[in-house]
């Protein structure tokens, strides 16, 4: 079992600090924060992403990079989870795309964040390539 550790401080209004072991990103609502859909989209992005970076490394399948846009909606009622989540994916220089294409869909089968937001919200993805 892998341990993970955060910690948080905050102020008495929406201000505050992420805490991690590489680095320290502020919270909160203005400009040059991040809010906590902010961090869940990025978390989603970036566990799917080392989970694809894996597997084309296994194929040994090379491209030149890839971008993702990640949009999300969240509920009305309480809780406000996220009824549906749309990932828009960009891959550039692809040597195989069928390959890349293969290598994401396994991602979204082992990306445990992506796993976790499927049990309450629609899942879908689209990869083009440049």
């Amino acid at each position: 079992m892998v341990k993970k550790e955060v910690t948080l401080n905050f102020t008495n209004e929406f201000k505050g600090e992420l805490i991690a072991p590489n680095t320290t990103v502020k919270i909160g609502s203005e400009e040059g924060t991040l809010e906590p859909y902010d961090m869940l989209l990025g978390a989603l992005g970036s566990c799917l992403y080392a989970t694809f970076i894996e597997i084309a490394i296994k194929k040994r399948i090379k491209y030149d990079g890839l971008q993702m846009h990640i949009t999300g909606e969240k509920r009305g009622e309480i809780p406000t989870t996220l009824k549906n989540v749309n990932i828009e994916v960009v891959i550039t220089n692809a040597e195989k795309e069928k390959g890349l294409e293969q290598a994401f869909k396994i991602s979204t089968e082992y990306c445990s964040i992506y796993s976790t937001i499927s049990k309450v919200a629609e899942m879908n993805y689209n990869i083009t390539f440049a």
